[in-house]
């Protein structure tokens, strides 16, 4: 998506980005621009003011932000920082990968950042906009998922450097992003590899180690296990090399990466340690004490006395000899602490026999770590020689461990809401689950702590567990605030009954296939509440295709299905991305590393999916197989425009990929067509042998082709990002509004319309369209539905209303103000279009305004 984001609450200080540049005015719209001269005028007025307002407001706050960093850089002091703490992020566990956000009032600092860290963030209020260091274990999605949309929001939020460490392919990744990222000129991003001196700032120095693993055991396929603690890989990944030129737009030899060597880089064996160490911090002056000694406290001869006493001199005042001891508190040389991943048995030895890590063991020539962090699944934890490397630490030493036996809610407002929504109906809004890992726990000989989220370990002022910021995830509570809601129960009654009552209703639910379960139904980037577009249609019990496939899909997955996931990822045969904006496909690689996991641990052999996406995607996964990991035996791919009526016929290879894609889905149909939103972006139908039809638009605005293939579809599935009175802004950033939407599924006859992608604006809920009928749905994450269903979904509309009265209550009231700021500045321009005899003295017209009685509306705007 390529929406700009707006200052809107609760999020503008955390998350606001622009995804790529604008598409240019298209034709069709330009023409129904106005034509009189006037009118001309006025729009050209609006629009220009419009955009002037909204690029002074962000390059203001872009301003302030980076001004905060350089003045609160500027006030480092030598000694260190007071304040420093570690917190979990992500624990580890399946559907959140392990990363760990530090916290000082200098710096904060990023291990790890794979897929749902930047949601994670966002949900607890752990801010970006200071985070100026991400440091990477392995050159693994599993590590590095989320990084690329946390760069873009970094970029948009006006961070402006930010230094990556880790492994040396780093800056390869980087130069692939950009592949659909466009050129990040807004931020300058360095890569530090491990190769490189110690790095310093205001709050630590960081030495990154190296340690390698058994490389013929790793051989060509990289670690043995796509996620910690998987099975191992199936053969297939290291066999098949697929090669794809994405300019020919079929299967062949490639050019070189552009920006890129063209020899692999990838390093499986290699796996980066962090060495932390805190700034020491000189003691405080205890005043009273000083003062009780003697000490001028409070007159400018105190300074070089406090000075001297704060190094650990003696000083002599008066005739008296003051030792440091009496009247300062004890200095802090500054605790250590280690981050250290080891994937898999592989890189026991390398950690157990590395040097610069024995340094901090009891008796080493350097401090005692007082915190180890230990990214290592129970398989590594039960080995004797990796226990017996944990034992060489002194008593005093924590050890936290991330790794999937982590029982931790992460997402809390999404099982909120989610089980406000079960009580509405339990069916369509099922409950979230958990995964739970069948592997045993190892059985520790020291003392361990196992990570949950937002967990913290304070560094300074004293070392020590903190539980504080842990939010529970309280089902009782959940429903009890519900409860309290005004009229909701009464109306899920009233949906109960109906539903009860309905024999059509009841017949209708015997069909179980196809099921459309909604994974991400928000736009731009992940959020508490809406994560984004990801859909999953299952067509039969073992058969199921995916519509996009945006970050964080595969934790969605996870946490609708539980123990079941690897069933449901089993299916997958087909995805289909609709274009190459971030928030539609950055979540393919983990789904296709955990798709493979989870055949291997099923049984199943090996297949790879068929890949409906813009032939552009190759560029980007062929750079990433080349310098990160293997992940071009995954994926057939079959160019998106070869599905469009009237298109060039595709060579052997790519053909014989289609017609296995419709014979493995039981289709009898799939077509696409180009869209109106940006380049190279598609939707699609598809149509069953049995009859039924489904229509996905991707993003678009109102699309006449789109219509054509989505003929009197079953089930219509198009965005709706932006609320109705905003069709300007969905014009200029190129998507639709709600009655947009509406429209485009009447002109296509559709059956039943689920709007979705929406605007992060509209985080619980969009506003309602005059529009709406009983043919009209409203999406929600973790929704599924089935055709039986479609008399039902009209129905939980008032349901939904009173749930979320409080915040249509505040959209309705922005809204309001909106268009009254709007007839107010039409008003003053057409008065300043108006020549200077006609105009109206504006008293005169003041007088005349307060002679008349306000709108109810206008009486409530002013009211509030």
């Amino acid at each position: 998506m390529n929406t700009a984001r707006l200052w809107h609450q609760p999020f503008a200080s955390l998350f606001i980005r622009t995804r790529s540049v604008p598409a240019r005015r298209p034709a069709a719209a330009a023409a129904a621009a106005p034509r009189a001269p006037g009118d001309v005028l006025r729009w050209s007025r609006a629009m220009t003011t419009r955009m002037e307002k909204n690029t002074k407001s962000f390059q203001k706050a872009k301003q302030k932000d980076t001004l905060r960093r350089l003045k609160t850089k500027g006030q480092w002091s030598s000694h260190g920082p007071s304040t420093v703490y570690l917190q979990v992020v992500g624990a580890g566990s399946r559907d959140n990968g392990a990363s760990l956000y530090v916290f000082s009032e200098y710096n904060r600092y990023l291990f790890n950042c794979g897929e749902g860290t930047q949601r994670l963030m966002q949900e607890h209020k752990l801010k970006a906009s200071r985070l100026d260091n991400v440091f990477l274990t392995r050159m693994n999605w599993e590590n590095i998922g989320g990084l690329s949309g946390m760069i873009l929001t970094l970029k948009d939020i006006g961070v402006p450097e930010c230094v990556l460490s880790g492994p040396p392919q780093l800056g390869n990744f980087i130069n692939a992003i950009k592949v659909f990222s466009g050129a990040l000129e807004d931020i300058k991003l360095s890569v530090r590899p491990y190769s490189e001196e110690t790095y310093t700032d205001q709050t630590m120095s960081v030495d990154q180690v190296p340690v390698f693993g058994e490389s013929q055991s790793l051989g060509e396929g990289g670690p043995s296990s796509p996620g910690r603690g998987s099975p191992p890989r199936s053969p297939a990944s290291s066999q098949r090399k697929e090669l794809w030129n994405p300019v020919a737009g079929q299967p062949g030899p490639r050019p070189p990466s552009p920006g890129l060597v063209s020899k692999a880089t990838r390093d499986p064996s290699l796996v980066v340690a962090f060495v932390c160490k805190l700034h020491a911090k000189k003691g405080n002056l205890l005043v009273p004490q000083a003062i009780e000694l003697g000490l001028p406290v409070g007159k400018a001869a105190i300074g070089p006395l406090v000075a001297d006493l704060k190094n650990g001199k003696t000083v002599t005042y008066e005739g008296k000899e003051i030792r440091p001891e009496q009247v300062c508190t004890p200095s802090d040389p500054g605790p250590v602490f280690l981050v250290v991943e080891c994937p898999s048995e592989d890189f026991i030895d390398g950690v157990c026999t590395n040097e610069r890590l024995a340094r901090h063991h009891a008796g080493g020539p350097e401090d005692a770590a007082a915190l180890v962090v230990h990214m290592s699944p129970e398989a590594v934890l039960k080995t004797e020689r990796y226990q017996a490397w944990m034992e060489r630490f002194p008593s005093s030493t924590e050890h936290l461990v991330l790794n999937e036996h982590a029982q931790t809610v992460h997402n809390i407002r999404s099982h909120k809401i989610q089980t406000q929504l079960n009580m509405i109906h339990p069916e369509i809004f099922p409950q979230l689950k958990t995964f739970n890992t069948t592997e045993e726990q190892a059985s520790l000989r020291v003392s361990t702590i196992r990570a949950e989220c937002l967990l913290k370990f304070q560094l300074r002022p004293t070392l020590e567990w903190q539980r504080d910021a842990m939010v529970p995830c309280d089902t009782e509570e959940f429903l009890k605030e519900a409860s309290a809601v005004p009229e909701f129960l009464q109306e899920v009654e009233a949906c109960r009954t109906f539903c009860s009552s309905d024999s059509s209703v009841q017949s209708g639910r015997a069909e179980r296939y196809p099921e459309v379960v909604f994974l991400g139904t928000g736009s731009a980037l992940p959020m508490k509440i809406r994560n984004v577009s990801g859909t999953l249609v299952n067509i039969s019990p073992g058969q199921s295709l995916l519509l996009d496939c945006g970050e964080g899909t595969f934790g969605q997955l996870c946490r609708h299905y539980g123990d079941r996931v690897d069933e449901a990822l089993a299916n997958i045969s087909t995805i289909f991305v609709s274009h190459m904006h971030a928030d539609h496909h950055t979540g393919l690689l983990k789904l296709l590393y955990q798709r493979e996991r989870a055949m291997a641990t099923l049984g199943k052999a090996f297949s790879p999916v068929y890949l409906v996406a813009p032939v552009q995607i190759m560029t980007w996964l062929n750079q990433f197989h080349d310098h990160c990991d293997h992940i071009l035996s995954h994926v057939n791919i079959i160019p998106n425009k070869f599905l469009c009526d009237g298109s060039e016929v595709p060579k052997y290879k790519t053909k014989s990929f289609i017609q296995a894609l419709l014979k493995r889905n039981d289709l009898h149909k799939f077509q696409t067509c180009h869209v109106r939103h940006c380049k190279n972006a598609f939707a699609c139908s598809i149509t069953h042998r049995s009859g039924w039809k489904l229509a996905f638009s991707g993003d678009t605005m109102p699309c006449d082709a789109f219509v054509d293939i989505g003929q009197n579809a079953t089930l219509l599935i198009h965005e709706a990002t932006l609320e109705d009175g905003l069709e300007d802004e969905a014009e200029e950033k190129r998507h639709s509004t709600t009655s947009q939407a509406i429209a485009v599924g009447m002109r296509m006859n559709a059956e039943f319309i689920m709007l979705n992608h929406f605007s992060q604006r509209y985080a619980k809920i969009p506003l309602f369209s005059p529009d709406f009928t009983d043919r009209v749905g409203i999406s929600f994450d973790h929704m599924k539905i089935r055709f039986g269903d479609f008399r039902v979904l009209p129905r939980l509309v008032p349901a939904l209303k009173a749930l979320f009265a409080e915040e249509i209550g505040e959209m309705e009231e922005r809204r309001e103000k909106r268009e009254l700021r709007q007839t107010k500045l039409e008003e003053r321009e057409e008065r300043q279009e108006q020549p200077a005899e006609v105009r109206e003295p504006r008293g005169t017209k003041r007088d005349q305004q307060g002679a008349v009685s306000p709108s109810g509306d206008t009486k409530r705007l002013r009211a509030k």
